[in-house]
């Protein structure tokens, strides 16, 4: 398919500190020039920020994870929103590759906040007009903003990345029952079984996964672990301790974000029989702390596309993390 090019003078692409190598891709794909941000602190720590071009009447894009140092990046990018909308955007399009906060989607103790939804209605206070982001933690997420947003999936990649190698031998693995929806729909694109860990959340920190659910395990020497996000890696730690157990003797681990918090990474790469661990660049992982067994996808061209469909007008349901025409 040819991709025409939007009209670049009537956009305008700006990027948080959080992910600018992202930023510059998707502005890439889309053969519009990333526009500078000026982001400095006064001396009492207090934020400064400029954008560095006119937005007057343009379609704004700004992107910006919200990645550690979250409630810094989250700042930031509500402070950009306000100052498009209040320079007079036509529309303000918040680009989320990670929407870290979603992991915060209900009220399972007393007296907390759901900071889900606490977030989105700030994004739209800010002046927000549009949101889109990557695999939100689960799909009641999408259902806090009260703006329209567009939750994408980044199946695609994975799928093209997978399906240079021999996938006979293969099972799909989902962490937990939350997550086994989207692995289902990753298993079936590539044609493969699916189980899922019945698995108990003890502290943010620690899990007990105590036993599978779906498709038998044995006669797999091969597994895909298959999940949205990965912090400090307890749950796919005690899932590959499970899936020993079973037989499997080779496990890739597959996920979203790439968050790797607390020596996630090493801790994984540090098991044996974890040969590969994939991910996407919606959370930035500087070269010097990425290990050999770490492979980045990109997923620009996925939120490049979005975007162009959007301006054109067309239908994104295929790029949807529910979408089913395409995977």
């Amino acid at each position: 398919m040819i991709k025409t090019p939007i009209p670049a003078e009537e956009v305008r692409f700006f990027s948080g500190s959080s992910n600018q190598t992202l930023a510059a891709e998707i502005a890439g794909e889309l053969g519009v020039p990333l526009d500078e941000t000026h982001i400095s602190r006064f001396s009492n720590d207090n934020l400064y920020i400029q954008l560095g071009a006119t937005v007057r009447y343009r379609r704004v894009y700004i992107v910006q994870a919200l990645s550690q140092p979250v409630n810094d990046h989250l700042m930031e990018l509500l402070m950009m929103l306000d100052i498009a909308r209040g320079a007079a955007a036509s529309e303000v399009h918040a680009i989320i590759p990670y929407y870290s906060f979603g992991r915060s989607d209900k009220k399972d103790a007393a007296r907390i906040s759901i900071t889900a939804r606490l977030v989105a209605d700030l994004l739209k206070t800010a002046g927000a007009t549009h949101v889109m982001s990557m695999m939100l933690h689960s799909p009641q997420v999408h259902g806090f903003f009260s703006v329209p947003t567009d939750p994408l999936s980044a199946r695609p990649v994975f799928k093209e990345y997978l399906e240079r190698r021999n996938l006979r031998d293969h099972i799909v693995v989902a962490p937990d029952l939350g997550s086994a929806k989207s692995a289902a729909r990753f298993a079936r694109s590539l044609d493969l079984p699916i189980t899922a860990g019945n698995k108990e959340r003890i502290s943010d920190t620690q899990v007990r996964i105590s036993g599978l659910v779906g498709d038998h395990v044995r006669g797999h020497k091969q597994a895909l672990i298959y999940d949205d996000e990965i912090a400090t890696g307890g749950s796919i730690h005690e899932l590959t301790r499970l899936l020993i157990e079973e037989g499997v003797e080779e496990i890739t681990v597959v996920c979203t974000h790439g968050v790797f918090t607390r020596g996630g990474l090493e801790r994984l790469a540090g098991l044996p029989q974890i040969y590969e661990i994939i991910t996407t660049d919606t959370v930035y992982i500087p070269a010097e702390k990425r290990h050999p067994k770490l492979t980045v996808l990109s997923v620009a061209p996925i939120f490049a596309d979005a975007i162009r469909h959007n301006l054109r007008h067309e239908s994104i349901n295929d790029l949807f993390v529910f979408g089913e025409e395409r995977f």
